[in-house]
């Protein structure tokens, strides 16, 4: 009788606490699921997420929202919502080499897109915030290899300087030599020393852990000199390296990307589209809305109008007011 009492009373313990509304999630838990959904494309989602974190109110966690914000809007082309999301970031943590990252990334895309005066103004902010996140971590990768591609790309006059990517190249060398090889690329290719160029890809190639992405990279550069032949054979071959490596399927998002530009094979550049979407190793560089809004346009080239309403659909279930898919006919 007392075995029988003792599951009984056990039974009825476990009821009560089955019956209990689950806890809310913490604020670090809501961050790591809004990261993870910005990361599967699902925009609304880490909106919604973050919303749920500012009701909060914990002041600990608002540099981190407000980076991911950044990085949703940044993701939809949002370009002047993404850099005050990240300015918002660096107030109130100016020490964190990515926030300053990101806001570089963001005020970049409004200069590109702005008059020649204000572009000017923006270009100098964008190098300060590149240097910064360099100084803040200098084993920051991405923000070296951002800052890099700055001082190749821009005029003097701002802060650009072939002399100065170098510098970045050599620091690259002591812990990334994969970017520092395909920055060593752009700065050849800037001098129009194709050969040398082509040689640093191929190099980043054989050095790298995930060679997938970096066939893609050579692709492009192929693309840029209109070798064509050379730029397809380069992105089969990142195509079927992807195919082996379940951490580079954003290759696959890539190569799409570069078939897409120069209007070949839309049937391969659909089908790697189709294959990263259903892969698990999505990411925000290659967005799925976005993924998913290219693959509608294929669809519709390739004749089939429901696939391409389904991908339509698709994209904007994921964010709502990506302009580029809302405006599909």
């Amino acid at each position: 009788m007392r075995v029988l009492t003792g599951l009984i009373l056990s039974w009825v313990v476990w009821a009560a606490a089955a019956a209990l509304p689950a806890p809310a999630p913490g604020q670090r838990e809501l961050l790591a699921e809004a990261n993870a959904a910005l990361q599967a494309g699902e925009a609304d989602k880490t909106m919604a997420l973050l919303d749920t974190l500012d009701k909060l109110n914990k002041p600990d966690n608002r540099a981190e929202a407000y980076n991911l914000r950044c990085r949703v809007e940044y993701s939809l082309e949002n370009w002047d919502r993404a850099a005050y999301d990240c300015e918002q970031a660096v107030k109130l943590d100016a020490q964190n080499s990515d926030d300053h990252l990101w806001l570089g990334r963001a005020l970049g895309e409004k200069a590109s897109r702005a008059s020649f005066l204000n572009a000017y103004s923006l270009a100098k902010q964008v190098r300060t915030e590149f240097e910064e996140a360099a100084r803040l971590n200098p084993r920051n990768s991405e923000a070296l290899a951002s800052l890099g591609e700055f001082y190749e790309q821009a005029p003097g006059v701002v802060g650009g300087g072939i002399d100065k990517a170098e510098t970045v190249a050599a620091q690259l060398d002591k812990f990334d030599p994969v970017r520092a090889h395909e920055l060593r690329s752009k700065i050849a290719e800037h001098r129009k020393d194709y050969g040398t160029a082509e040689r640093e890809l191929k190099q980043a190639i054989t050095g790298s852990a995930h060679p997938a992405l970096q066939w893609m990279t050579l692709a492009d550069f192929y693309r840029r000199r209109e070798r064509w032949t050379e730029m397809e054979s380069a992105v089969r071959s990142g195509e079927n390296t992807a195919e082996r490596d379940k951490h580079a399927g954003v290759a696959l998002y890539n190569g799409a990307s570069v078939l897409i530009e120069t209007k070949r094979d839309p049937a391969l550049a659909a089908k790697m589209l189709e294959d990263y979407l259903a892969g698990s190793a999505k990411t925000e560089e290659g967005p799925a809305f976005v993924a998913h809004t290219w693959l509608a346009r294929l669809k519709q080239q390739l004749g089939d109008t429901a696939a391409a309403s389904r991908e339509r659909a698709a994209a904007l279930a994921l964010g709502h007011d990506y302009k580029p898919a809302l405006e599909m006919k």
